[in-house]
């Protein structure tokens, strides 16, 4: 007896915790983690996102022509 009113508390704050409105800030938690402003891992990706999506299209129109790359 008596977990009755632990156990509601627990659900109450799950509860707000899914669906709270957010309100994390995402600055704070950038600096709190080390992660400096311009990464040179967002530079890398780009670079990737740049020369896959060559493939992407050529994929796109050989998918609506029905040939195959090969």
């Amino acid at each position: 007896m008596g977990r009755g009113r632990a156990k509601a508390k627990q659900v109450k704050v799950a509860r707000q915790l899914k669906y709270s409105s957010g309100g994390t800030d995402l600055d704070r938690l950038q600096k709190e983690l080390g992660v400096p402003d311009d990464s040179p891992a967002d530079d890398a990706y780009d670079e990737l996102a740049e020369k896959y999506a060559d493939y992407a299209d050529d994929y796109e129109d050989q998918r609506k022509n029905g040939t195959s790359g090969h």
